[in-house]
């Protein structure tokens, strides 16, 4: 783990210093954290890489704070371990107080109370509770954002009724917040899984089952997403685990391939149907995968569905 280092703490020419020959990375304002030797930020996975400084930049944070503060929304989806559908660019603080106008671009200030018992210490840091952050995150994230954070909280093992709860008593947000946890299902297991599904139900597309079984003649698989009464399957196809080492030294890619290849052909012989397949490069046309899942259905559902007037389209 980083060490964050302070500027109020140690000489600010140092730590410019040091900054210059690459020994530190600057968080934010008067923050900064170690590179370890022969390791830079930019030497991680991307994806990786990011998330792990987002999280040094809360620690940062809470260590130029001196306020009593909670970290919420979507910076504690972070602390929780939870995915987001995008990075948050700032943390989010809900305290007590106002603070001055002239609070940190980069922070975002809530002043609303938070009772001990939507109180967590995670990860060594002050943080509202899996709830309470769920609760908070549904009514101010757009729908798709929200449903990714519901999704794997419910796979954490969310309490839904007291999150239904916190969000109606809230003011705004309260509608949208209370579709998404009634759309949300434990079973996507990734963020993407949850954005195939979310397209699906902004098309208006009845809902779909979740990890749905398949026997076939090499044995039991499970597909992401289907409606069986339709004959309608879905998978996402993470493009990462067939570059050369992106599972690890010894993922095979190439070996992955065949495998998939196999899986797929014992799929469609025991079912009939060939599954839709999106990968990340569909995620700026959503039209277009609603088309190609739209197309699958019988008559009358393509002509019942209707754009669903709560849920954005998913960007």
């Amino acid at each position: 783990m980083a060490e964050i280092l302070i500027a109020r703490e140690h000489p600010p020419h140092e730590l410019r210093a040091a900054a210059r020959k690459g020994e530190l990375e600057r968080l934010r304002r008067g923050a900064y954290r170690t590179v370890p030797d022969g390791e830079t930020p930019a030497g991680s996975p991307r994806a990786s890489a990011a998330r792990h400084r987002a999280l040094d930049t809360v620690r940062a944070v809470h260590a130029q704070l001196r306020a009593r503060h909670w970290f919420s929304h979507d910076t504690a989806v972070l602390l929780h371990g939870l995915p987001v559908w995008r990075l948050p660019t700032v943390v989010h603080v809900t305290q007590d107080y106002r603070a001055s106008s002239r609070a940190a671009a980069d922070l975002r200030r809530h002043v609303l109370p938070v009772p001990p018992e939507h109180r967590r210490l995670v990860r060594s840091l002050p943080t509202t509770s899996l709830e309470r952050t769920v609760a908070d995150c549904v009514t101010t994230m757009p729908a798709l954002d929200g449903l990714v954070v519901a999704d794997a909280a419910l796979r954490r093992g969310l309490d839904l009724a007291e999150t239904r709860r916190l969000v109606a008593t809230r003011y705004r947000g309260r509608a949208r917040g209370l579709l998404v946890l009634d759309l949300a299902d434990p079973g996507a297991e990734t963020a993407w899984e949850s954005w195939l599904r979310y397209v699906a139900l902004w098309r208006g597309l009845p809902r779909p089952t979740t990890q749905v079984p398949v026997t076939t003649r090499l044995g039991a698989f499970r597909v992401d997403l289907g409606w069986p009464e339709h004959h309608v399957l879905a998978e996402y196809d993470g493009l990462v685990k067939y570059r050369t080492g992106g599972l690890g030294g010894d993922h095979d890619p190439d070996a992955l391939r065949i495998d998939e290849k196999r899986r797929g052909d014992a799929i469609a012989e025991a079912t009939g149907v060939i599954p839709v397949r999106v990968t990340s490069k569909d995620a700026s046309r959503p039209e277009a995968v609603a088309a190609r899942l739209l197309a699958r259905f019988p008559a009358q559902v393509q002509r019942a569905a209707r754009t669903h007037p709560l849920l954005a389209r998913p960007r």
